[in-house]
């Protein structure tokens, strides 16, 4: 499936696009792209139309959800198999996911989409071969390939996710000609794909795993040694950890991740919210 190019909508929108009609105007305009773009829709009294297709007008749309068209109507980007995971929009326009409720990105203080930037420049990915352990929506890479990367290896294990990228269009996508094929997208799990990826053949490294609860093999030394085989001597690995209240989970996450580390072989230090480390 190629990324979706067809309008996404939040309730505000449907709204504002309602509350145009009702007014008489004939057209609208604003951002069908979670505020990639802006654009011209234009509005008759059963149907709009937005780049030669119409649509109807939807109708009772909930909050903190995205919708887009799926041929016959206005399903929200969610799914449930096992999980619940929908794409949740935010105030900065790039939006973040949820798994069974629970937020994956940061949101609070900035766009998930900056705060991907800012982690990322720690790792000063320009023309280097960088690997992302844990794709998500795609943030890192997005701004790796902003900031010049050679050559960007993304895995992500579920399958979910990677249909939120398709429909998300703050994601990149790897068949953009824009990105001039240097994003590899892999569907698979790095903790046992990651044997199969070379000694020291990486620049530098990016790794935002899911919390400690759900995924403890991603903390473990085991994949610390593996993350250390794979990436050349000096080069920079960031390891998103969150901030964790110690006083309520009795741990010291990223100070546990820092010492790990070091026992792999890396220089590490608290940098942001997570650990920055240099492969000794």
């Amino acid at each position: 499936m190629s990324h979706y190019s067809g309008p996404l909508l939040t309730r505000s929108i449907a709204e504002s696009l309602l509350a145009s009609r009702d007014a008489g105007t004939v057209e609208w305009t604003g951002s069908l792209d979670l505020g990639r773009s802006s654009g011209t829709a234009e509005l008759n009294a059963d149907t709009w139309q937005w780049k030669g297709q119409r649509y109807p007008y939807p109708h009772k749309l909930k909050d903190r959800t995205i919708y887009y068209w799926d041929g016959d109507e206005f399903a929200s980007v969610s799914r449930f198999s096992g999980s619940l995971i929908k794409l949740v929009p935010t105030e900065w326009g790039a939006p973040t996911f949820e798994i069974d409720g629970i937020k994956m990105l940061p949101t609070s203080k900035e766009s998930p989409f900056e705060d991907a930037r800012r982690k990322v420049a720690l790792v000063e990915p320009k023309g280097k071969m960088l690997l992302d352990t844990c794709g998500g929506l795609g943030y890192f890479a997005a701004c790796c390939l902003e900031a010049g990367v050679a050559r960007i290896q993304s895995f992500e294990k579920n399958s979910d996710v990677l249909w939120l990228r398709e429909i998300n269009p703050w994601s990149p996508d790897p068949d953009d000609l824009a990105n001039g094929g240097r994003l590899e997208l892999t569907h698979a799990d790095v903790s046992q794909a990651i044997a199969q990826v070379a000694d020291a053949s990486v620049d530098a490294l990016l790794h935002d795993p899911p919390r400690f609860g759900i995924a403890g093999e991603l903390y473990s030394q085991v994949f610390y040694d593996q993350l250390a085989r794979v990436l050349r001597r000096g080069g920079r690995l960031f390891h998103y950890t969150g901030s964790p209240n110690k006083l309520t989970s009795d741990r010291d996450v990223p100070r546990e991740v820092a010492k790990r580390l070091e026992k792999a072989g890396f220089k590490a230090q608290l940098a942001l919210d997570g650990v920055l480390a240099t492969r000794r």
